[in-house]
């Protein structure tokens, strides 16, 4: 990334966890800084290098948000909601994301009352070896998620804590993992968990007996979170993640996948956990599902049908699916979120969420 500074060019590493791409117009920018001043120059697409006070960065980056807001509850059919939402979320990402920050190798921020902030980069970006600039939007966000790896998120049917690495979906939703602690199993000899993320299924499986789980994601992060996870519960030697696309090889009695619920495009590495452009994931885990099963194995898929009250997807489409992949449902289990947002009338996406059931649906070859 160059800018211009003091009459001269300058030139740093531009950093971005999720691979947003360098901006072009940067202007250096400090503490005179007002945040009426720093919403219009967002407004012309303007980035702003900030070289002040880091809590008055802090500050300025409140101001911005305010001023910005996102997600304000509109009327209209459920999908059209859906998309002013994600418009709104989006533009809002895209006006925070131009307030930029400095790094020196460590990392450290050159800035008066700067925080440490080496773990917490370390997570997100790597090793840091040159100046560089990162969105300071995005690196509030990075050591929030430090945060969130360090003290844990407290699971009931593990009687523990998964530690979610950056990047890897937070599992606050605990309805989806009671589904997979109290379901009856079909045998406890082996069981795939497709797509783990932090390995929160695959541990709950290995703590119910499943003698051996094999946790495959395609992201090196969450088979890192997921292996770390595994051996802060114990369950290390059963249960074992996996760096590959989908399935593992071989066929097992139980293979349990808890794709991304809303088939839309993500636009950041933590959107890959919620959003399936498509439902690729999910269609492609259906049609694949037979050929990996021992006989008389069934495949769990917990999914929500968000999508359907949305209208992003109908549960036609998803029956239709399961049918043209040879499968036939043997149960259905269901649930009702217990989240705040489903009973926030305020939220953008009420009316959807108070009406969404999270089932786990029993599937065997037909």
């Amino acid at each position: 990334m160059t800018w211009t500074e003091a009459g001269e060019s300058r030139t740093a590493r531009w950093r971005s966890a999720n691979g947003r791409p360098a901006p072009t117009r940067v202007e250096v920018v400090d503490d005179s800084l007002t945040a009426d001043d720093a919403n219009r120059m967002a407004s012309q697409g303007v980035a702003m290098l900030w070289h002040g006070d880091f809590h008055n960065a802090r500050q300025i980056l409140n101001a911005l948000d305010r001023r910005v807001g996102a997600g304000k509850k509109t009327g209209g059919i459920p999908a059209d909601q859906f998309y002013r939402h994600r418009q709104a979320a989006s533009h809002r990402a895209r006006i925070l994301g131009l307030l930029l920050i400095p790094l020196d190798p460590g990392p450290v921020v050159p800035l008066r009352r700067a925080p440490d902030i080496r773990e917490a980069a370390a997570e997100a970006y790597g090793e840091i070896g040159e100046p560089s600039v990162v969105s300071l939007h995005e690196l509030v966000g990075a050591i929030g998620a430090h945060e969130w790896r360090r003290n844990g998120v407290y699971v009931e049917a593990l009687q523990g804590r998964i530690h979610p690495h950056y990047g890897t979906f937070f599992p606050t939703r605990s309805e989806y993992v009671d589904l997979v602690a109290t379901a009856a199993l079909p045998a406890d000899t082996l069981a795939f968990d497709v797509g783990t993320g932090t390995g929160v299924l695959a541990a709950v499986l290995a703590r119910r007996g499943v003698r051996r789980v094999v946790a495959t994601d395609n992201q090196p992060r969450a088979i890192a979170c997921a292996a770390e996870n595994f051996r802060n519960l114990g369950v290390a030697d059963r249960a074992e993640a996996v760096l590959t696309d989908m399935f593992p090889p071989g066929r097992a009695p139980l293979i349990v996948c808890n794709p991304p619920w809303l088939p839309a495009t993500p636009h950041s590495s933590l959107d890959s956990a919620v959003y399936d452009p498509g439902s690729r994931m999910l269609f492609r885990f259906l049609n694949e599902l037979p050929a990996h099963l021992e006989p008389g194995g069934e495949g769990w898929l917990v999914l929500s049908d968000l999508a359907e009250h949305l209208g992003l997807r109908s549960r036609e489409d998803l029956l239709t699916a399961i049918e043209a992949a040879g499968l036939k449902v043997t149960e259905r289990l269901d649930t009702r979120p217990t989240h705040a947002k489903a009973s926030d009338p305020n939220d953008p996406l009420f009316q959807a969420r108070s009406a969404e059931v999270t089932s786990l649906w029993r599937l065997v070859p037909r």
